[in-house]
Formats: C-alpha cells, structure tokens, sequence
C-alpha cells in the first residue's frame, strides 16, 4: 500500500509539472479522494486508496475511470447514530476490497454536478488471526451530488461532495459476517465525499 501511495503522489506531481507547458483546453483528468491522505493519520486506517483518470466529453458531461481499494472492520449500512463505530458491530476479522469502476459526471448549473458510479469489487474476508477466509464479490453504486471548485487557474481543483451508496450485490460472506451484515441494510445515505484532482 506505500508503494501505491508513492506512484499516487508521483502521478499527481508529474501532472502538476506538465501543466506548467500546457495551454489551450484541459479534458483529461488525473483525480484521488481526500480520504486518501487520511490513512497515516488514524491509529486504524482504512486503508483507502483511489485513482481516479477522467475525460471530459463535453463542456457538462465527464466519464472517469475508478480503481480502489479499501478495508473495513463493520457492515458497510449501518447509518449514523449509536450503533456507527460501535465495537458491538465489528464483524470477526475485516472485509478487504478491490476494484475498478466507472463514473458519468454531469454539471447541471456553473460548477454544482450530479454523478452516477459502478464498481464491481473482490472481496477478501480475513478472520481475526488475519487468515484468509474466502472470497466474494460486490456490485457497489453511489448517486453523488456536489460542486466542483478549480483553482490555480483552473489546473487544479477540488470536489466536496454528498452521496447515496448501495450494493445491491454481495456474495459468498462468512456466516458471522453475514450475520452481522443481515442486521443493516444493503445502502447508506448521507456519505461525505472529497474529491480533488489535477487538470491536463
């Protein structure tokens, strides 16, 4: 995961620096999330990791393709409240995934957008003694809205975000997993995004 980190930064960099010589109109993109930057800072990360390459079709329409990552430690649908992030929730070991999706993006009104995603994802079950359990799969969709904010003449920007997430499709889980999982739902509403990127 280091040397993802690594080759995230150094894309980003170089992007950076090609900008410098690039003029007229910028249609690709090079993009990560925010939570990205987050994982050396908590004492448990996620392990999240995204990369996002996009190709603005026309002066409203983007397409982008996805390639993620992340772990976590309790069912995905358990919506804020007493129960988020209560240790009672924590499934018997950590669900691993792995995955690439694709994203139209669509600008409604000067930089406020609407998004649709699909990603298909592996899944590794890892019990508490980090064996490797099994493997599954799952179909993960996110409605987004939010406001794409450039800066630095447009080069760069910033993207924060709200979306609506559901995985209509998960297979193969451990029964204690599963058990966990039967007691939420397959979606989660209200979930904070912060996308940020490099224009080229």
């Amino acid at each position: 995961m280091k040397r993802f980190t690594i080759l995230l930064g150094a894309a980003l960099l170089l992007g950076a620096s090609s900008l410098v010589a690039q003029d007229g109109d910028r249609r690709h993109f090079l993009g990560s999330s925010a939570f990205v930057l987050a994982n050396p800072l908590l004492a448990d990360p996620p392990d999240f990791y995204q990369l996002n390459f996009g190709y603005r079709l026309t002066v409203r329409d983007v397409f982008s393709v996805e390639f993620i990552t992340w772990k976590y430690t309790a069912p995905l649908g358990i919506p804020y409240g007493p129960d988020f992030g209560s240790a009672d929730e924590e499934y018997p070991g950590y669900v691993r995934e792995f995955g690439m999706g694709v994203a139209y993006q669509r600008f409604i009104w000067r930089g406020a957008y609407a998004a649709a995603h699909a990603t298909p994802l592996v899944k590794r079950y890892v019990g508490e003694d980090g064996q490797r359990l099994q493997s599954g799969f799952q179909l993960f969709l996110a409605l987004r809205a939010g406001y794409h904010v450039p800066l630095l003449g447009n080069r760069l920007f910033l993207e924060p975000s709200i979306a609506f997430t559901h995985w209509p499709i998960s297979t193969n889980a451990p029964a204690a997993f599963a058990e966990r999982d039967g007691r939420w739902p397959n979606y989660f509403l209200f979930e904070p995004g912060f996308h940020f990127g490099v224009k080229f």
